[in-house]
């Protein structure tokens, strides 16, 4: 009797320990601040594109669950240029192209602190800093696990005038489609809210295209340093925590004195 209660506290702790990660995990829905969901699986959070190389040379090294983060380059101090460099797909942007500050966030959707961010710190960030026009505020994907990673790609699939909006809606009803296993259906029950049909959903999930330039997005990311998710770029100032507004507000001001740039750790 003894054993079998051993045993069933035992198996009970392993179950919980393998809901902790981003990417396969119901997300909590207590605040989470000062804290990431990382990305240290190696598993590919995208369906297989087949190739690893591509005739106009942008990597796709995540078709290979194998790959690990010691065999990545990552740009020790990377530059404006490094982190604003061009990629395959537009810029997710809100505020005005030439505001004084660009905050830069990186975000899975299957990510609590991400979801916890969005609800809480997005709408202050928005109304203080975003429609004032003292920031510039891009959303980049970085998908852990497999359920973000096909949320993603019907995220891009998304009207453009619709895509923060699909964002907002996957982070609200992350209890309603994140689980350990890939679950279509539901994830289509959050895409369709934006007048998203099945057929198109399908259509997308399959686009090889897309896929391999979302693939490029978050290895760009894991180059510049992204090692989960919230993780932000404020100038060239790398943050791997989950922000308060009086944080950013703080990165703010100090980016401001440094012509973009924030020198110190903002005050809690």
């Amino acid at each position: 009797m003894l054993f079998a209660r051993t045993f069933s506290l035992v198996a009970a702790i392993l179950m919980a320990a393998g809901l902790t990660g981003c990417g396969s995990t119901l997300p909590s829905l207590s605040p989470a601040t000062a804290s990431i969901s990382t990305d240290s699986s190696g598993l590919g959070a995208y369906p297989s594109t087949g190739s690893e190389t591509r005739d106009d040379g942008m990597p796709t090294p995540f078709s290979d669950p194998n790959v690990t983060m010691s065999g990545r380059q990552v740009i020790e101090n990377p530059t404006i240029a490094d982190i604003m460099a061009p990629g395959p797909l537009p810029e997710m942007s809100w505020g005005r192209p030439d505001a004084p500050v660009t905050i830069v966030q990186y975000a899975s959707l299957t990510c609590p602190h991400c979801r916890n961010f969005h609800l809480t710190v997005y709408p202050e960030l928005k109304r203080r800093f975003i429609d004032t026009g003292k920031v510039r505020y891009i959303l980049r994907e970085f998908p852990i696990g497999k359920s973000s990673g096909n949320a993603t790609i019907a995220l891009r699939c998304a009207p453009p005038d619709k895509y923060l909006e699909l964002y907002g809606k996957f982070m609200e009803q992350q209890a309603s489609w994140v689980s350990l296993e890939v679950r279509l259906d539901a994830i289509y029950a959050v895409a369709k809210q934006v007048g998203m049909t099945r057929p198109q959903f399908d259509a997308c999930l399959q686009n090889q295209d897309m896929i391999a330039k979302l693939k490029w997005v978050k290895d760009r990311g894991r180059k510049l340093g992204i090692i989960g998710t919230p993780n932000f770029f404020i100038g060239t100032k790398l943050i791997k925590k989950e922000l308060t507004i009086a944080e950013i507000a703080d990165y703010v001001e100090q980016a401001n004195q440094q012509h973009g740039t924030p020198t110190a750790a903002a005050s809690p």
